[in-house]
């Protein structure tokens, strides 16, 4: 993206090789969750050009010296990036680590490099949610690249990073419904179809609420929740 608002665009860039502690990446799908098209309208004129992307599913290409986890040629889901060693990330809560902001949102390492730039040199921002995956390539860590089954289709693999597990999250970390409480699920896309898929595997009589009427084809989510036939049709 090149300025504040503007459209997504295809370009060369150089991509750095992995530091010790980042893994390499090749994107085989990616979901655009609506938080890459809010950060878009908003983002600072002064951190562009920028490469968004946080619901990636990849292969790995090459680690670091330092990256335990995972190993080339290993299927994996990305998502947020977190720190592993502040109060919350080691009692629990990655999702609210202490340093968010600089691993995910600022555009850049938190050292303030980007490992993005143009072939003439040109800082590019990036490191977005610790991947951008909006690209055919992206520099990734262990605290968000996680391994899956080689067989899971990646356009399934990518909405894991952020819109299922907001979904499935909400249900079971902090609604906590008991068995048979009705729930209403205002808005069925991906975020809101995995709430309902997680309400009616803790039991719960669900209703999804949304305007458009017929679940839409090109929707993985969507697919799986009609294909699993977990409720009836959506009002």
């Amino acid at each position: 993206m090149e300025s504040p608002g503007g459209p997504f665009t295809i370009q060369d860039l150089d991509l750095d090789a992995p530091r010790p502690d980042e893994v390499l990446v090749r994107i085989t799908a990616a979901g655009i969750c609506h938080t890459d098209l809010s950060m878009r309208q908003i983002w600072p004129q002064e951190r562009l050009p920028m490469v968004f992307g946080h619901e990636g599913a990849s292969v790995v290409e090459a680690v670091g010296d330092a990256v335990t986890t995972v190993v080339p040629g290993d299927a994996v889901c990305l998502t947020y990036r977190s720190c592993s060693s502040c109060e919350q990330c080691t009692t629990g809560g990655p999702a609210y680590c202490e340093h968010a902001g600089a691993l995910n949102v600022s555009g850049s390492r938190p050292n303030g490099s980007t490992p993005l730039s143009r072939p003439d040199g040109t800082p590019v921002y990036g490191s977005f949610f610790g991947q951008s995956a909006f690209a055919t390539h992206c520099l990734t860590y262990e605290s968000n690249t996680i391994k899956v089954p080689a067989e899971l289709p990646p356009i399934v693999a990518a909405p894991l990073g952020c819109s299922v597990q907001t979904g499935v999250g909400t249900v079971r970390n902090v609604l906590r419904p008991s068995p048979g409480t009705a729930l209403a699920v205002f808005g069925a896309g991906s975020v809101g179809l995995s709430a309902v898929m997680a309400a009616v595997a803790e039991g719960c009589t669900v209703v999804a609420v949304d305007p458009i009427a017929h679940p839409c084809p090109a929707s993985p989510t969507r697919n799986y929740l009609a294909g699993l036939q977990l409720c009836g049709p959506i009002i």
